[in-house]
């Protein structure tokens, strides 16, 4: 009986767990705050950004696995060279006023930076089990806040970068699949860096992956589990399931869209925190 009463405990535990951090990712989801300063831009430019360095990056320590499709980062394996590399890449952006480069130029800038600043991050805290113990306190919300940088004499975070430049300027649902924040759960840190000319098949690539993927999209026994990201910006996808369920069948594989556009029963959220670092299986 003693066994059973522990077992029951501990089902409990972690029960309230997972429904402890469903809820509380739900509250800490930043609203929409557009950010007038970064709406210039110069459409007669035709600069283009240097991203090499952060695809040095990418070609040294991204791991493209083909048997699960989960991208990990190798980030106990970074020399103190190529660590300085990746500094000196994020100072170069830093230094760029992106006011002063096309539109198209700026989406693709913020991109590459948001996701190098995350990796930065995690390298300065490393080892860790989840990006949401760095910073995160007892509540655990990670760096999301926190001033990283300062370009053109604004101090930025993460949370900046992506809600109040990435998604209130383009309004675009895939910049989700984009900006990757370093866990399995999230759409895959993509091995190439976004450019003016690449991003637009890249957001698709990167749409039509995680939709197909389990941990974005899975129906088993009549409940379609859904990734939490369509939970906690579900206005960005649709203004209702219905819009939802459209936006995922439009990158969805033929089969699954199907199943997707007659699913009638429960729909559920998840989501894994797990940092995405290569030894994480």
């Amino acid at each position: 009986m003693q066994y059973y009463a522990l077992l029951k405990k501990a089902l409990y535990a972690c029960l309230m767990t997972a429904l402890f951090s469903t809820v509380q990712a739900k509250l800490f989801v930043p609203d929409l705050e557009p950010w007038g300063f970064w709406l210039p831009s110069d459409e007669s430019a035709t600069a283009i950004i240097d991203h090499s360095l952060w695809q040095s990056t990418l070609d040294g320590y991204l791991v493209t696995d083909a048997a699960d499709r989960i991208y990990r980062f190798d980030y106990a394996a970074v020399t103190s060279a190529d660590r300085q590399s990746l500094q000196v890449y994020l100072q170069m952006l830093a230094s760029i006023d992106p006011r002063k480069y096309s539109r198209a130029e700026q989406q693709a800038y913020w991109i590459n930076f948001y996701n190098a600043l995350t990796v930065e991050v995690v390298l300065d805290h490393y080892p860790v089990k989840s990006i949401r113990k760095i910073y995160g306190g007892l509540l655990g919300t990670g760096p999301w806040d926190e001033p990283l940088t300062v370009v053109a004499g604004q101090t930025l975070s993460l949370n900046d970068i992506e809600h109040r430049i990435l998604r209130p300027i383009w309004q675009d649902p895939r910049i989700h699949y984009a900006v990757n924040c370093a866990s399995l759960g999230c759409p895959n840190l993509m091995p190439q860096t976004y450019s003016a000319a690449n991003a637009g098949t890249m957001l698709d690539a990167g749409a039509r992956a995680f939709v197909n993927h389990p941990r974005g999209v899975s129906l088993s026994q009549g409940t379609l589990t859904l990734s939490s990201i369509y939970d906690w910006y579900d206005s960005d996808f649709g203004a209702d399931q219905a819009g939802l369920i459209d936006h995922l069948a439009k990158y969805a594989e033929p089969q699954l869209a199907v199943q997707l556009k007659t699913h009638k029963g429960r729909v559920d959220y998840d989501y894994n925190w797990q940092l995405n670092e290569l030894s994480a299986r």
